[in-house]
Protein backbone atom coordinates (compact mmCIF):
# COMPACT_ATOMS: atom_id res chain seq x y z
CA UNK A 1 0.00 0.00 0.00
CA UNK A 2 1.36 3.51 -0.92
CA UNK A 3 2.86 5.16 1.54
CA UNK A 4 1.05 8.39 0.46
CA UNK A 5 -2.11 6.76 1.02
CA UNK A 6 -1.50 6.11 4.10
CA UNK A 7 -0.35 9.35 5.20
CA UNK A 8 -3.48 11.00 3.38
CA UNK A 9 -6.06 9.15 5.16
CA UNK A 10 -4.83 8.14 8.46
CA UNK A 11 -7.15 10.85 10.17
CA UNK A 12 -8.99 9.90 13.64
CA UNK A 13 -12.38 8.40 12.93
CA UNK A 14 -15.52 5.94 14.02
CA UNK A 15 -15.21 2.19 14.09
CA UNK A 16 -18.53 2.78 12.99
CA UNK A 17 -20.63 -0.13 15.48
CA UNK A 18 -23.63 2.35 15.07
CA UNK A 19 -24.69 5.45 13.27
CA UNK A 20 -24.37 8.05 14.44
CA UNK A 21 -21.51 7.26 16.80
CA UNK A 22 -21.77 7.59 20.18
CA UNK A 23 -20.05 10.94 20.35
CA UNK A 24 -22.88 12.56 18.12
CA UNK A 25 -25.99 10.95 20.25
CA UNK A 26 -28.73 13.78 20.33
CA UNK A 27 -29.29 13.90 24.13
CA UNK A 28 -31.79 16.85 24.03
CA UNK A 29 -34.34 14.14 22.07
CA UNK A 30 -33.37 10.98 24.06
CA UNK A 31 -35.16 10.09 27.19
CA UNK A 32 -35.49 6.71 28.99
CA UNK A 33 -39.64 6.64 27.73
CA UNK A 34 -38.85 7.94 24.13
CA UNK A 35 -36.08 4.52 23.96
CA UNK A 36 -38.67 2.14 25.73
CA UNK A 37 -41.13 3.41 22.99
CA UNK A 38 -38.31 2.86 20.20
CA UNK A 39 -37.93 -0.76 21.49
CA UNK A 40 -41.41 -1.34 21.86
CA UNK A 41 -42.12 -0.47 17.82
CA UNK A 42 -39.14 -3.00 16.98
CA UNK A 43 -40.15 -5.62 19.11
CA UNK A 44 -43.85 -4.96 17.65
CA UNK A 45 -42.42 -5.58 14.20
CA UNK A 46 -40.13 -8.25 15.33
CA UNK A 47 -40.13 -10.04 18.93
CA UNK A 48 -36.82 -11.63 18.00
CA UNK A 49 -33.83 -10.23 20.79
CA UNK A 50 -30.49 -10.59 20.58
CA UNK A 51 -28.67 -10.19 24.52
CA UNK A 52 -25.70 -9.23 25.24
CA UNK A 53 -24.42 -9.41 28.78
CA UNK A 54 -21.52 -7.07 29.67
CA UNK A 55 -19.97 -8.90 33.13
CA UNK A 56 -17.58 -6.08 34.03
CA UNK A 57 -14.91 -7.40 36.06
CA UNK A 58 -11.26 -8.64 35.61
CA UNK A 59 -9.14 -9.86 38.32
CA UNK A 60 -5.92 -8.01 36.38
CA UNK A 61 -5.70 -4.65 34.32
CA UNK A 62 -4.85 -5.17 30.38
CA UNK A 63 -3.09 -1.55 29.30
CA UNK A 64 -4.14 -2.01 26.26
CA UNK A 65 -8.17 -2.52 26.69
CA UNK A 66 -10.83 0.13 25.81
CA UNK A 67 -13.68 -1.82 27.59
CA UNK A 68 -15.37 -0.57 31.08
CA UNK A 69 -14.28 -2.64 33.93
CA UNK A 70 -13.90 -3.14 37.45
CA UNK A 71 -10.31 -4.77 38.68
CA UNK A 72 -10.81 -6.74 41.66
CA UNK A 73 -9.95 -10.41 43.10
CA UNK A 74 -12.78 -10.55 45.04
CA UNK A 75 -15.66 -12.90 43.58
CA UNK A 76 -17.76 -12.02 46.40
CA UNK A 77 -19.23 -9.55 43.62
CA UNK A 78 -20.38 -12.10 41.25
CA UNK A 79 -23.81 -12.92 42.96
CA UNK A 80 -25.09 -9.41 43.91
CA UNK A 81 -24.15 -8.64 40.17
CA UNK A 82 -26.30 -11.25 38.42
CA UNK A 83 -29.21 -10.65 40.89
CA UNK A 84 -28.98 -6.71 39.25
CA UNK A 85 -28.54 -7.96 35.91
CA UNK A 86 -31.70 -11.08 36.53
CA UNK A 87 -33.86 -8.03 37.92
CA UNK A 88 -33.19 -5.56 34.97
CA UNK A 89 -34.05 -8.34 32.98
CA UNK A 90 -37.49 -8.63 34.47
CA UNK A 91 -38.01 -4.84 34.14
CA UNK A 92 -37.69 -5.16 29.97
CA UNK A 93 -40.15 -8.35 30.03
CA UNK A 94 -42.71 -6.28 32.13
CA UNK A 95 -42.03 -3.08 29.73
CA UNK A 96 -42.44 -5.76 26.56
CA UNK A 97 -45.53 -7.30 27.92
CA UNK A 98 -44.69 -11.10 26.15
CA UNK A 99 -42.44 -13.23 25.98
CA UNK A 100 -39.64 -12.39 23.28
CA UNK A 101 -37.67 -14.80 21.07
CA UNK A 102 -33.80 -15.23 22.42
CA UNK A 103 -32.03 -15.12 18.98
CA UNK A 104 -28.58 -14.57 20.04
CA UNK A 105 -26.76 -14.32 23.13
CA UNK A 106 -23.44 -12.86 23.80
CA UNK A 107 -21.52 -12.56 27.22
CA UNK A 108 -18.72 -9.85 26.90
CA UNK A 109 -16.78 -8.07 29.26
CA UNK A 110 -14.29 -8.00 31.39
CA UNK A 111 -13.67 -10.91 31.38
CA UNK A 112 -17.03 -13.66 31.29
CA UNK A 113 -14.73 -16.57 32.95
CA UNK A 114 -14.24 -14.37 36.34
CA UNK A 115 -17.98 -15.63 37.28
CA UNK A 116 -17.69 -19.18 38.51
CA UNK A 117 -19.43 -21.63 36.39
CA UNK A 118 -22.22 -22.15 38.88
CA UNK A 119 -22.57 -18.52 38.74
CA UNK A 120 -22.97 -18.46 34.67
CA UNK A 121 -25.03 -21.49 34.76
CA UNK A 122 -28.12 -19.76 37.08
CA UNK A 123 -27.62 -16.75 35.21
CA UNK A 124 -28.31 -17.40 32.02
CA UNK A 125 -31.12 -20.44 32.85
CA UNK A 126 -33.01 -17.82 34.87
CA UNK A 127 -32.73 -15.37 31.56
CA UNK A 128 -33.77 -18.43 29.53
CA UNK A 129 -37.02 -19.81 31.31
CA UNK A 130 -38.37 -16.55 30.81
CA UNK A 131 -38.32 -16.07 27.22
CA UNK A 132 -38.70 -18.37 23.97
CA UNK A 133 -35.16 -19.60 22.20
CA UNK A 134 -35.15 -19.59 18.66
CA UNK A 135 -34.49 -23.35 17.14
CA UNK A 136 -31.15 -21.33 16.10
CA UNK A 137 -29.89 -19.01 18.69
CA UNK A 138 -26.44 -18.44 18.59
CA UNK A 139 -24.58 -18.39 21.80
CA UNK A 140 -20.82 -17.13 22.26
CA UNK A 141 -18.82 -15.91 24.85
CA UNK A 142 -15.17 -14.22 25.68
CA UNK A 143 -12.79 -16.20 27.19
CA UNK A 144 -10.01 -15.54 28.68
CA UNK A 145 -6.91 -18.46 27.62
CA UNK A 146 -5.58 -18.20 31.20
CA UNK A 147 -9.07 -19.12 33.52
CA UNK A 148 -11.54 -20.71 30.77
CA UNK A 149 -11.57 -24.13 32.46
CA UNK A 150 -13.11 -27.22 30.99
CA UNK A 151 -15.82 -27.14 33.27
CA UNK A 152 -16.76 -23.45 32.61
CA UNK A 153 -16.75 -24.55 28.54
CA UNK A 154 -19.02 -27.60 29.91
CA UNK A 155 -21.38 -25.90 31.60
CA UNK A 156 -21.69 -23.62 28.89
CA UNK A 157 -21.74 -26.10 25.91
CA UNK A 158 -24.92 -27.94 28.18
CA UNK A 159 -26.37 -24.84 27.78
CA UNK A 160 -26.16 -24.14 24.17
CA UNK A 161 -23.09 -22.14 23.54
CA UNK A 162 -21.16 -23.38 20.30
CA UNK A 163 -19.07 -20.38 20.19
CA UNK A 164 -16.04 -18.76 22.26
CA UNK A 165 -13.62 -15.98 21.22
CA UNK A 166 -10.16 -16.05 22.98
CA UNK A 167 -7.88 -12.36 23.39
CA UNK A 168 -4.70 -13.34 21.77
CA UNK A 169 -3.69 -10.35 20.99
CA UNK A 170 0.05 -11.15 20.29
CA UNK A 171 2.48 -13.90 21.65
CA UNK A 172 5.37 -11.91 22.21
CA UNK A 173 6.68 -11.87 25.95
CA UNK A 174 7.93 -8.30 25.35
CA UNK A 175 4.68 -6.97 24.11
CA UNK A 176 2.68 -9.02 26.36
CA UNK A 177 4.80 -7.72 29.50
CA UNK A 178 3.86 -4.07 27.84
CA UNK A 179 0.36 -4.56 27.69
CA UNK A 180 0.21 -6.73 30.52
CA UNK A 181 -1.84 -9.62 29.36
CA UNK A 182 0.59 -12.75 30.02
CA UNK A 183 -0.50 -15.50 28.11
CA UNK A 184 1.50 -18.02 26.82
CA UNK A 185 0.93 -19.99 23.66
CA UNK A 186 0.40 -23.45 25.43
CA UNK A 187 -2.18 -21.83 27.58
CA UNK A 188 -4.44 -20.54 24.26
CA UNK A 189 -3.60 -23.84 22.46
CA UNK A 190 -4.73 -25.71 25.53
CA UNK A 191 -8.30 -23.17 25.96
CA UNK A 192 -8.77 -23.96 22.24
CA UNK A 193 -8.28 -27.94 22.26
CA UNK A 194 -10.77 -27.76 25.10
CA UNK A 195 -13.25 -25.78 23.38
CA UNK A 196 -13.32 -28.03 20.46
CA UNK A 197 -13.47 -31.48 22.49
CA UNK A 198 -16.48 -30.21 24.84
CA UNK A 199 -18.76 -29.47 21.34
CA UNK A 200 -17.79 -25.48 20.68
CA UNK A 201 -18.13 -25.20 16.85
CA UNK A 202 -16.58 -22.00 16.67
CA UNK A 203 -13.56 -21.02 17.92
CA UNK A 204 -12.22 -17.31 17.29
CA UNK A 205 -8.55 -15.52 17.96
CA UNK A 206 -8.45 -12.07 18.56
CA UNK A 207 -5.26 -10.93 17.36
CA UNK A 208 -4.22 -6.93 17.25
CA UNK A 209 -1.40 -5.10 15.46
CA UNK A 210 0.28 -2.21 16.57
CA UNK A 211 0.52 -3.03 20.15
CA UNK A 212 3.69 -1.54 22.11
CA UNK A 213 7.16 -2.76 21.18
CA UNK A 214 5.72 -4.56 18.37
CA UNK A 215 7.07 -5.73 15.52
CA UNK A 216 6.39 -7.31 11.97
CA UNK A 217 8.50 -10.38 13.00
CA UNK A 218 6.16 -10.58 16.45
CA UNK A 219 2.91 -10.78 13.37
CA UNK A 220 4.45 -13.57 11.42
CA UNK A 221 5.40 -15.44 14.62
CA UNK A 222 1.82 -14.87 15.96
CA UNK A 223 0.10 -16.22 13.08
CA UNK A 224 2.57 -18.95 12.31
CA UNK A 225 1.45 -20.29 15.99
CA UNK A 226 -2.47 -19.41 15.27
CA UNK A 227 -2.28 -21.42 12.22
CA UNK A 228 -0.79 -24.54 14.19
CA UNK A 229 -4.81 -24.31 15.75
CA UNK A 230 -6.56 -22.90 12.59
CA UNK A 231 -9.08 -21.11 14.66
CA UNK A 232 -12.75 -20.81 12.89
CA UNK A 233 -12.78 -17.11 12.24
CA UNK A 234 -10.15 -14.32 13.47
CA UNK A 235 -10.40 -10.57 14.20
CA UNK A 236 -7.49 -9.33 13.25
CA UNK A 237 -7.77 -5.46 13.92
CA UNK A 238 -5.80 -2.61 14.41
CA UNK A 239 -4.83 -1.17 18.50
CA UNK A 240 -6.74 1.65 19.41
CA UNK A 241 -5.19 4.25 21.39
CA UNK A 242 -7.31 6.69 22.87
CA UNK A 243 -5.82 7.12 26.28
CA UNK A 244 -7.37 10.15 26.58
CA UNK A 245 -10.74 8.57 26.87
CA UNK A 246 -9.29 5.67 29.17
CA UNK A 247 -7.57 7.29 31.26
CA UNK A 248 -4.54 5.36 33.34
CA UNK A 249 -5.52 1.91 31.77
CA UNK A 250 -3.67 3.29 28.37
CA UNK A 251 -1.00 5.17 29.97
CA UNK A 252 0.91 2.14 30.46
CA UNK A 253 3.86 2.94 28.19
CA UNK A 254 4.78 5.32 26.32
CA UNK A 255 3.49 6.99 22.55
CA UNK A 256 6.71 6.62 21.44
CA UNK A 257 6.78 3.01 21.90
CA UNK A 258 4.14 2.36 19.38
CA UNK A 259 4.84 1.24 15.96
CA UNK A 260 3.79 4.02 13.25
CA UNK A 261 1.09 4.02 10.50
CA UNK A 262 3.82 2.54 8.15
CA UNK A 263 4.39 -0.10 10.23
CA UNK A 264 1.10 -0.67 11.27
CA UNK A 265 -0.18 -1.33 7.58
CA UNK A 266 3.36 -3.23 6.65
CA UNK A 267 2.12 -5.64 10.04
CA UNK A 268 -1.69 -5.71 8.39
CA UNK A 269 -0.95 -6.95 5.16
CA UNK A 270 1.78 -9.04 6.24
CA UNK A 271 -0.92 -11.08 8.51
CA UNK A 272 -3.37 -10.55 6.00
CA UNK A 273 -1.06 -12.67 3.72
CA UNK A 274 -0.73 -15.35 5.91
CA UNK A 275 -3.86 -15.89 6.65
CA UNK A 276 -5.45 -15.71 2.82
CA UNK A 277 -2.60 -18.61 2.28
CA UNK A 278 -3.85 -20.49 5.32
CA UNK A 279 -7.39 -20.40 3.81
CA UNK A 280 -8.81 -17.48 5.96
CA UNK A 281 -11.57 -15.20 4.16
CA UNK A 282 -11.19 -11.45 4.94
CA UNK A 283 -14.54 -10.67 6.22
CA UNK A 284 -15.82 -6.87 5.81
CA UNK A 285 -13.56 -5.01 8.29
CA UNK A 286 -10.21 -6.80 10.55
CA UNK A 287 -12.16 -9.82 10.51
CA UNK A 288 -11.32 -13.46 8.90
CA UNK A 289 -13.30 -16.55 8.75
CA UNK A 290 -12.79 -20.03 7.30
CA UNK A 291 -15.28 -20.75 4.36
CA UNK A 292 -17.12 -23.56 7.27
CA UNK A 293 -17.81 -20.39 9.48
CA UNK A 294 -21.16 -19.21 10.21
CA UNK A 295 -19.70 -15.34 9.47
CA UNK A 296 -18.24 -16.56 5.89
CA UNK A 297 -22.00 -18.12 5.30
CA UNK A 298 -23.57 -14.73 6.40
CA UNK A 299 -21.36 -12.96 3.64
CA UNK A 300 -22.10 -15.21 0.85
CA UNK A 301 -26.13 -15.10 2.09
CA UNK A 302 -25.77 -11.33 2.50
CA UNK A 303 -26.94 -10.85 5.80
CA UNK A 304 -23.65 -9.98 7.94
CA UNK A 305 -24.81 -7.37 10.21
CA UNK A 306 -22.71 -5.32 12.76
CA UNK A 307 -23.22 -3.60 15.79
CA UNK A 308 -21.75 -3.29 19.35
CA UNK A 309 -20.70 -6.42 19.48
CA UNK A 310 -19.00 -6.15 15.89
CA UNK A 311 -20.04 -8.31 12.98
CA UNK A 312 -22.71 -10.61 13.52
CA UNK A 313 -24.66 -13.16 11.41
CA UNK A 314 -27.84 -12.01 13.13
CA UNK A 315 -29.70 -9.26 11.60
CA UNK A 316 -33.57 -8.10 12.20
CA UNK A 317 -33.58 -8.53 15.94
CA UNK A 318 -33.66 -5.34 18.44
CA UNK A 319 -30.65 -6.32 20.79
CA UNK A 320 -30.81 -5.31 24.35
CA UNK A 321 -27.69 -5.07 26.72
CA UNK A 322 -28.30 -6.05 29.67
CA UNK A 323 -25.24 -4.79 32.72
CA UNK A 324 -23.10 -2.04 33.56
CA UNK A 325 -22.57 0.20 30.58
CA UNK A 326 -23.90 -2.24 27.82
CA UNK A 327 -25.59 -0.54 25.05
CA UNK A 328 -28.79 -1.40 23.42
CA UNK A 329 -30.06 -1.50 19.86
CA UNK A 330 -33.90 -0.98 18.88
CA UNK A 331 -32.59 0.15 15.26
CA UNK A 332 -35.09 3.28 16.10
CA UNK A 333 -32.74 4.06 18.70
CA UNK A 334 -29.73 3.19 20.92
CA UNK A 335 -29.44 3.72 25.29
CA UNK A 336 -27.00 3.02 27.09
CA UNK A 337 -26.72 2.20 30.55
CA UNK A 338 -25.36 3.57 33.28
CA UNK A 339 -21.05 2.83 33.71
CA UNK A 340 -20.69 2.99 37.32
CA UNK A 341 -21.43 -0.85 39.01
CA UNK A 342 -22.71 1.14 42.45
CA UNK A 343 -25.29 3.54 40.55
CA UNK A 344 -26.13 0.96 38.39
CA UNK A 345 -27.52 -1.51 41.17
CA UNK A 346 -28.81 1.37 43.02
CA UNK A 347 -31.40 2.10 39.83
CA UNK A 348 -31.95 -1.40 39.54
CA UNK A 349 -32.74 -1.63 42.84
CA UNK A 350 -35.61 0.82 42.86
CA UNK A 351 -36.75 -0.48 39.57
CA UNK A 352 -35.89 1.41 37.17
CA UNK A 353 -34.16 0.30 33.72
CA UNK A 354 -30.59 2.16 33.99
CA UNK A 355 -29.89 3.89 30.82
CA UNK A 356 -28.41 7.39 31.16
CA UNK A 357 -27.87 8.55 27.63
CA UNK A 358 -28.95 7.58 23.84
CA UNK A 359 -30.15 8.59 20.43
CA UNK A 360 -33.47 8.33 18.72
CA UNK A 361 -32.70 8.25 15.18
CA UNK A 362 -35.00 10.37 12.78
CA UNK A 363 -35.64 9.50 9.21
CA UNK A 364 -32.68 11.14 7.86
CA UNK A 365 -30.26 9.08 10.79
CA UNK A 366 -32.07 5.61 9.64
CA UNK A 367 -31.12 6.09 5.98
CA UNK A 368 -27.76 6.87 6.79
CA UNK A 369 -27.45 3.93 8.98
CA UNK A 370 -28.66 1.51 6.18
CA UNK A 371 -25.31 3.02 3.66
CA UNK A 372 -22.80 2.31 6.16
CA UNK A 373 -23.80 -0.57 7.36
CA UNK A 374 -24.22 -1.75 3.99
CA UNK A 375 -20.34 -0.30 3.44
CA UNK A 376 -19.31 -1.79 6.56
CA UNK A 377 -20.72 -5.08 6.25
CA UNK A 378 -20.85 -5.72 2.09
CA UNK A 379 -18.63 -3.06 0.81
CA UNK A 380 -21.43 -1.73 -1.53
CA UNK A 381 -24.49 0.58 -1.22
CA UNK A 382 -26.76 1.64 -3.55
CA UNK A 383 -29.53 4.69 -3.82
CA UNK A 384 -31.38 3.27 -6.77
CA UNK A 385 -35.02 3.04 -4.58
CA UNK A 386 -36.39 6.08 -3.37
CA UNK A 387 -35.89 5.54 -0.01
CA UNK A 388 -32.24 5.17 0.13
CA UNK A 389 -31.88 8.63 -1.07
CA UNK A 390 -31.73 11.61 0.90
CA UNK A 391 -30.58 15.66 0.74
CA UNK A 392 -27.19 15.99 1.30
CA UNK A 393 -26.28 12.61 -1.35
CA UNK A 394 -24.97 14.92 -3.95
CA UNK A 395 -22.24 16.52 -1.56
CA UNK A 396 -21.44 13.27 -0.02
CA UNK A 397 -20.48 11.65 -3.62
CA UNK A 398 -18.24 15.09 -4.61
CA UNK A 399 -16.50 14.18 -1.18
CA UNK A 400 -15.89 10.89 -2.48
CA UNK A 401 -14.85 11.69 -5.51
CA UNK A 402 -11.00 12.18 -4.33
CA UNK A 403 -11.53 9.13 -3.13
CA UNK A 404 -12.17 7.73 -6.46
CA UNK A 405 -9.48 9.20 -8.01
CA UNK A 406 -7.15 7.68 -5.38
CA UNK A 407 -8.81 4.05 -6.82
CA UNK A 408 -10.48 3.44 -3.33
CA UNK A 409 -14.32 3.51 -4.24
CA UNK A 410 -15.90 2.53 -7.77
CA UNK A 411 -18.97 4.26 -8.70
CA UNK A 412 -21.88 2.78 -10.87
CA UNK A 413 -25.32 4.83 -12.21
CA UNK A 414 -26.75 4.73 -8.64
CA UNK A 415 -23.91 3.07 -6.60
CA UNK A 416 -20.56 2.53 -4.99
CA UNK A 417 -18.32 -0.57 -4.04
CA UNK A 418 -15.35 -0.23 -2.28
CA UNK A 419 -12.43 -2.53 -4.35
CA UNK A 420 -9.62 -4.56 -2.69
CA UNK A 421 -7.07 -1.94 -3.03
CA UNK A 422 -9.67 0.66 -1.05
CA UNK A 423 -11.11 -1.86 2.04
CA UNK A 424 -7.99 -0.86 4.51
CA UNK A 425 -9.88 2.81 4.14
CA UNK A 426 -13.57 1.45 5.02
CA UNK A 427 -13.77 3.46 8.02
CA UNK A 428 -13.00 6.73 5.82
CA UNK A 429 -15.56 6.17 3.18
CA UNK A 430 -18.14 5.95 5.77
CA UNK A 431 -16.94 9.18 7.08
CA UNK A 432 -18.16 10.58 4.04
CA UNK A 433 -21.84 9.83 5.19
CA UNK A 434 -21.78 10.83 8.65
CA UNK A 435 -23.82 14.15 8.26
CA UNK A 436 -23.89 14.07 12.74
CA UNK A 437 -20.16 14.02 12.87
CA UNK A 438 -19.70 16.68 9.77
CA UNK A 439 -22.06 19.20 11.35
CA UNK A 440 -20.30 19.12 14.97
CA UNK A 441 -16.30 19.60 14.44
CA UNK A 442 -15.42 18.09 17.69
CA UNK A 443 -12.90 20.51 19.85
CA UNK A 444 -10.56 17.66 21.00
CA UNK A 445 -10.20 13.45 18.86
CA UNK A 446 -12.17 11.24 19.86
CA UNK A 447 -11.55 8.12 17.66
CA UNK A 448 -8.66 6.09 16.87
CA UNK A 449 -6.49 6.50 13.41
CA UNK A 450 -8.07 5.27 10.97
CA UNK A 451 -4.87 3.12 9.28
Amino acid sequence: MSSNLISKYNVPGPRYTSYPTVPYWDDNTFSASAWENSLKRSFQENREISLYIHLPFCESLCTFCGCNKRITKKHSVETPYIESVLREWDLYLEMLGEKPIIREVHLGGGTPTFFAPENLKFLLNMLFRKAERDCNTELSFEGHPNNTTKEHLKVLADLGFRRVSYGVQDYSEKVQKAIHRIQPFKNVKNATEQARETGFTSVGHDIIFGLPFQTKEDIIDTIEKTKQLMPDRIAFYSYAHVPWIKGNGQRGFKDSDLPGADEKREMYETGKKMLEEAGYIEIGMDHFALKTDSLYKAVEDKTLHRNFMGYTTSSGASMIGLGVSAISDSWYGFAQNEKSVETYQELIAEGIIPVFRGHILNEEDLVIRKHILKLMCRLETSWVAPEDYFEELPEVLIKLREMEADGLVSFSEKGLTIPEKGRPFVRNICMAFDLRMQAQKPNTQLFSMTV
